[in-house]
């Protein structure tokens, strides 16, 4: 999809992420056959959309909701930073530290606010609202019983 409205998505990107997207391609291939987004100088996904007041945004996810193109950004993308690990009898789901979440985690924890809360949209379009909202209930059971269960996620 991103091959055939790429021209609509780098509207939304700077000189210096078009470079990018040219010099190491659209999205690449990972050796368990997944797609992933390139980075642009080992930071930053090359869809990054710098807004004015200096917040990153997704290029994708923009072009989607100025309805220029019909796809959200890929499940994986809008899950960051939490990520997903199939395996045989059962999914990982794992909070991924980096650096550039800093901001982000330091607000969650001033707003108690845990990750998976900052995800919701993204978790319930990837496992659905009834598996959200068992999540939602088993946090509310670890907190009551004062289980440290910000280590994961917050």
């Amino acid at each position: 999809m991103i091959n055939d409205n790429f021209d609509k998505v780098s509207e939304y990107l700077s000189d210096n992420t078009k470079n990018a997207v040219k010099s190491k391609g659209k999205y690449i291939t990972l050796k368990d056959g997944n797609l992933e987004t390139p980075l642009s100088n080992n930071k930053a996904c090359v869809y990054v959309h710098y807004e004015s007041n200096g917040i990153l945004s997704c290029g994708i996810e923009k072009a989607y909701m100025d309805e220029k193109i019909n796809f959200n950004k890929p499940i994986s993308c809008h899950l960051y930073p939490i990520k997903i690990k199939e395996y045989s009898e059962f999914t990982a789901v794992n909070y991924h530290y980096w650096d550039i979440c800093f901001n982000a985690c330091s607000l969650g924890a001033e707003l108690k606010k845990p990750v998976f809360e900052f995800v919701k949209d993204a978790l319930v379009r990837k496992f659905g609202n009834e598996w959200y909202n068992s999540l939602e209930k088993i946090s509310k059971n670890f907190h009551k019983k004062q289980v440290d269960f910000s280590i994961i996620f917050f």
